[in-house]
C-alpha cells in the first residue's frame, strides 16, 4: 500500500478551512433578534445535532474507503444514487456561487473596484487551490489557516471587547428559537454529502471522523458568534461594514478572501468527486475547476443576498437521505445495495422524509425541523424493512 493517506491533523485542518467562513458569519448574523443567551443556546444545540450528523455520514466513509456518493449507492442502489449525486453537485455550484458572492461583495465594501473583480480573483485562487491538491495543501493550509484564525480572534476581541456602537438588542420574537437552531443546524448539514469525501482518505478512520467533526463544530459555532455578536453589539449585519466599524481594514480584507478560498474549495472538489460518480469519464480535478468557474461567472451576474430559503432545502434533501443511511447501515447493517439499480424501499422512504421536512417547516418546535424528521425517516425506515422481511417470509 503506498497510497498516500491523510493524517488526523491535517483532517482537522481541512475542516478548520471549512468552519473560518463568511457564510458562518453571514449566518449568524440571522440570529441578533433572540438576543446573545438564547441565540447561543440555538447555535449550540444546532451544532450538537449537525455534528452527529456528520460524524455518522463520515464514519460511513471512513470505514469503507468509499467517497460520499459512492456510500450513497449502498444504501440506495447504483442508478438511485444518481438523484442525490446530481442534488449535491448542484448544491455545490450553488455553495460556490453564494461563497464567492459574499467574498466579492465583502471584499468590495473595502476597497471598491466593483464586485466582478473580487469574484474573479477569489476564483483563481480557488483553481489555484484545486491544482495543488488535497494531499499537497499541507504546508499552504497551515499557513492560510493560522492566519486565519489570528484574524478571527482580533475580530472576536474588537466584536466582544471593544467599545460597542450601538445599544444591545434583546429578544423582539421576530425569529422563534425553534428556527434558530434549524439555521445552526444548516451549515454542518450542507457538509453532509461531502465529509466522506475526505475522511475516505483517513489513516485512522475513527479519529480522522472524530477530530474533523470536532474541529469544525467549534470553529462554525465561533464564526457563528462573530456574525451574532456583530449584529448585535455593532448594529451591523453587513460584512464590510463590520470590518470598518471594527477597525479591520486591510486585515478584513485578507480574513475575507482567504476565509472564502479555504471553504469554497472544499465546495469545488467534492462537487469533482461527485461528478465522477455521475460519470466515470470525469476527472475530479477538472470537474471541480468547471465548478468554480461556473460559480465564478454566476456570482457575478445573480444577487445572492439571502441564503436562508437555499439552507432549508438542503436539509429536506440530505437530512432524510442520510437518516436513511443511518439506519440502513447501522442498525439494520445491510447497506448492501451498491450492485443493484435501484433500492425502491429506501427511495420511498427518502421521498417521504422529504415530504415531512417541508411540512416540519411549517411546524415550530424546540429543536428544528431537522431531528425530528431523521428520527421519523429512521423509524420509518426500520418499520418498512420489518414489512418487506415479513412479506418475503409468508
Amino acid at each position: 500500500m503506498n497510497e498516500k493517506r491523510t493524517s488526523v491533523f491535517s483532517n482537522g485542518l481541512i475542516w478548520f478551512g471549512a468552519g473560518v467562513s463568511l457564510a458562518e458569519i453571514l449566518t449568524g448574523t440571522y440570529f441578533a433578534p433572540l438576543g446573545f443567551t438564547k441565540a447561543m443556546a440555538a447555535i449550540l444545540l444546532g451544532h450538537l445535532i449537525g455534528g452527529l450528523m456528520m460524524f455518522a455520514a463520515g464514519m460511513i466513509g471512513a470505514k469503507e474507503r468509499k467517497s460520499a456518493m459512492e456510500t450513497v449507492k449502498m444504501s440506495f442502489g447504483e442508478k438511485g444514487s444518481l438523484l442525490f449525486a446530481v442534488l449535491n453537485v448542484l448544491q455545490l455550484v450553488g455553495w460556490t456561487a453564494i461563497m464567492i458572492y459574499d467574498g466579492a461583495l465583502a471584499a468590495d465594501g473595502i476597497l471598491h473596484t466593483g464586485i466582478w473583480v473580487w469574484a474573479l480573483i477569489i476564483g483563481a485562487l480557488i483553481v489555484v487551490w484545486i491544482f495543488v491538491g488535497l494531499t499537497n495543501l499541507g504546508k499552504l493550509n497551515t499557513i492560510a489557516m493560522t492566519a486565519l484564525f489570528l484574524l478571527s480572534l482580533i475580530l472576536f476581541k474588537v466584536i466582544f471587547f471593544g467599545a460597542g456602537s450601538a445599544a444591545p438588542i434583546v429578544d423582539d420574537g421576530s425569529l422563534t428559537f425553534g428556527a434558530a437552531v434549524e439555521l445552526a443546524v444548516a451549515m454542518p448539514l450542507s457538509w453532509l454529502p461531502l465529509i466522506s469525501d475526505y475522511t475516505r482518505e483517513a489513516e485512522k478512520p475513527f479519529a480522522a471522523t472524530l477530530a474533523s467533526v470536532v474541529v469544525y463544530s467549534l470553529v462554525s459555532i465561533f464564526m457563528y458568534m462573530i456574525g451574532m455578536g456583530a449584529a448585535i453589539f455593532t448594529g451591523e449585519y453587513d460584512i464590510a461594514q463590520i470590518m470598518l466599524k471594527t477597525g479591520l481594514g486591510v486585515v478584513g480584507l485578507l480574513i475575507i478572501v482567504f476565509s472564502t478560498v479555504t471553504t469554497t474549495f472544499l465546495d469545488a472538489y467534492s462537487a469533482g468527486v461527485s461528478s465522477v460518480s455521475i460519470s466515470a469519464k470525469l476527472k475530479e480535478k477538472w470537474a471541480a475547476i468547471v465548478v468554480t468557474v461556473i460559480g465564478t461567472i454566476a456570482a457575478i451576474i445573480y444577487p445572492m443576498d439571502n441564503i436562508t430559503d437555499f439552507l432549508y432545502l438542503i436539509g429536506s434533501v440530505f437530512a432524510p437521505m442520510i437518516a436513511v443511511q443511518i439506519a440502513d447501515y447501522f442498525i439494520l447493517k445491510k447497506a448492501d445495495s451498491a450492485e443493484k439499480a435501484f433500492q425502491w424501499r429506501n427511495l420511498l422512504v427518502w421521498l417521504a422524509g422529504f415530504a415531512i421536512y417541508r411540512v416540519l417547516m411549517h411546524v415550530d418546535t424546540p429543536v428544528g425541523n431537522t431531528l425530528p424528521d431523521m428520527v421519523i425517516t429512521v423509524i420509518l425506515c426500520l418499520i418498512v424493512e420489518k414489512v418487506a422481511e415479513a412479506v418475503k417470509q409468508k
